[in-house]
């Protein structure tokens, strides 16, 4: 039995990473894929290249001011694309039972086009398994925004995704389309300079 199960853990670990190695060729090459998160299913690029932040606007036919969520690993890293970090958003993203996107004021280091028009950004520290693997690997942010196009529901399985998205992105990441209970998104959190926070999603 023990053999049987050290074998199908293997077989998961190898799938992951080629899932993995695949979606970083296309991120790397400034492309789109389209992957599982730690809340919906997320089209995701190169947070710090426009260009391909730009493909994701034209694919969803959003408004091109409307700023995007954008994936970190760690909350070390928070301090490269947020100019001021006050203390509380430490507390707020290790102790979230749920998934939380954290709007900062002072967003840099990122692609201009994902940043709000008041320079603000929401930034989330993933906790799920492929996420962070990949995260790590490619060492840059990636960005979140649901996968379907704007002003359409957003798909809360994979099988909810249109086929016009599938379609429209390099990679369909082949991990997690199984999974049929339905997700929602984040709660969405407003920080101040000083510390002070709204909810603007829970």
């Amino acid at each position: 039995m023990n053999n049987k199960k050290d074998l199908n853990i293997q077989y998961i670990c190898i799938n992951m990473k080629e899932a993995i190695d695949k979606a970083l060729e296309v991120l790397k090459a400034g492309g789109i894929i389209l992957y599982p998160t730690d809340t919906v299913w997320g089209l995701g690029c190169d947070a710090t290249n426009p260009d391909a932040v730009a493909k994701i606007i034209a694919l969803k036919g959003r408004a091109a001011d409307k700023s995007f969520i954008v994936l970190l690993h760690s909350p070390n890293q928070l301090a490269s694309y947020v100019k001021e970090i006050p203390d509380v958003a430490y507390d707020l993203i290790e102790f979230a039972e749920n998934p939380l996107t954290v709007i900062f004021s002072g967003a840099r280091n990122l692609a201009p086009n994902v940043i709000n028009q008041d320079g603000s950004v929401g930034l989330r520290v993933v906790r799920h398994d492929f996420c962070e693997k990949l995260l790590q690997r490619f060492k840059k942010p990636i960005t979140s925004t649901s996968a379907n196009i704007s002003g359409a529901p957003t798909p809360l399985t994979f099988d909810e995704i249109a086929d016009e998205i599938k379609a429209g992105v390099d990679y369909v990441v082949d991990w997690e389309h199984e999974i049929s209970t339905p997700k929602k998104p984040s709660t969405i959190v407003k920080l101040g300079p000083s510390g002070q926070f709204e909810f603007v999603r829970r």
